[in-house]
């Protein structure tokens, strides 16, 4: 079985991702092929439109798939998981810039690497099912492929919250806060498909989107902008009461366990990219964290806790958000210099 269906299909060039088993995680080999179809289709007469759908109920895309990088990192090669990024990288930019419209359809966990390839497209379609997250501090890595971009442009501080947290969202969070755009049964969406394909118009979307189920982000929304509106880290703990309402106590008992250092950078990716709001300058800005951090404990011993051992008992190195020092986010952020992305490049 091969990790991808790529066709064109009617009016429309058509990729699925197609590793239902490994809840269609993203290796290196399906960014290429993503990018090669991208790159035919761009000027091809006869696709009008893209659709990038998932195999399986269960997962469009639950990640990328780490466990290479982990193999990688433990034998000292560093450079694997930087050209794997570079390339990655390369693709959100470039989903993000298509010309043409892109169609996604993100049931079941759309996560990480996922958000990549499903949240930067033009019409991103959500059901009952969906389930989406930036989980990177859980690992020790920071929200990246171009995810930094929406946490940025997300409602007041959901940003922070959503990006600190790893929270999942569901349909309506996901719409409200700016990862997806319309709600649609996922019964309806076998029809939908065939309607794209045969006429290339994406006005058929609106026709049968359902309103937006209700968000309980928008309901915590004043809660949390008077704790995640801080600088820093450390202004975000302070913030937080004694006696915290249900928003900031759902928050802090998932930050309390990922990862301090990245989402003290984190933080200060959202708060850089907020103020310039551009793929490629939120893209360069995750890079910078993701090219260290393969040389820095925590990300690998975050793999190792998620999906090699699976205690889920990351020992980060700093105990919590009190022992990251400001020099050591500052060494995490600064430019890379020559080792920054290069768009035109293909490793």
């Amino acid at each position: 079985m091969t990790d991808m269906i790529i066709r064109k299909d009617g009016k429309a060039g058509h990729i699925t991702l197609n590793r239902p088993k490994a809840l269609n995680a993203l290796t290196w080999d399906m960014c290429l092929a993503i990018e090669a179809a991208l790159d035919d289709w761009r000027n091809d007469p006869d696709v009008a439109l893209v659709i990038i759908d998932g195999a399986g109920d269960r997962a469009f895309c639950s990640g990328g798939d780490i466990a290479e990088m982990y193999a990688s990192g433990q034998r000292g090669d560093f450079d694997y998981g930087r050209r794997f990024w570079r390339d990655e990288y390369r693709l959100n930019a470039k989903i993000f810039n298509y010309s043409k419209p892109i169609v996604t359809f993100l049931q079941g966990f759309t996560m990480g690497g996922g958000v990549g390839v499903g949240c930067h497209g033009s019409h991103r379609i959500v059901c009952e099912s969906s389930q989406i997250a930036m989980p990177e501090c859980t690992i020790g890595l920071v929200p990246d492929i171009g995810g930094s971009l929406i946490l940025a442009r997300a409602p007041g501080h959901c940003g922070e919250f959503l990006g600190l947290t790893g929270d999942r969202m569901d349909a309506g969070d996901a719409i409200y806060a700016g990862f997806a755009d319309q709600y649609i049964p996922e019964q309806d969406w076998h029809t939908l498909k065939d309607t794209l394909i045969t006429t290339g118009d994406t006005g058929t979307i609106m026709t049968i989107a359902h309103p937006a189920p209700e968000s309980r982000l928008m309901g915590w929304q004043d809660e949390i902008n008077a704790v995640f509106a801080g600088e820093t880290l450390s202004d975000i703990y302070r913030a937080m009461s004694d006696n915290p309402n249900p928003a900031i106590t759902h928050a802090k008992k998932l930050m309390d366990c990922n990862a301090p250092l990245a989402m003290a950078v984190a933080t200060q990716i959202i708060h850089s990219v907020r103020q310039a709001p551009n793929i490629k300058k939120a893209l360069d800005h995750e890079f910078r964290y993701t090219y260290r951090c393969v040389e820095q404990d925590d990300f690998i011993e975050g793999i190792r806790a998620a999906i090699i051992d699976r205690d889920r008992n990351p020992q980060w190195k700093h105990k919590n958000w009190q022992d990251v020092p400001e020099s050591e986010v500052e060494r995490m952020t600064t430019p890379l210099g020559k080792d920054a992305l290069k768009w035109e490049e293909k490793s």
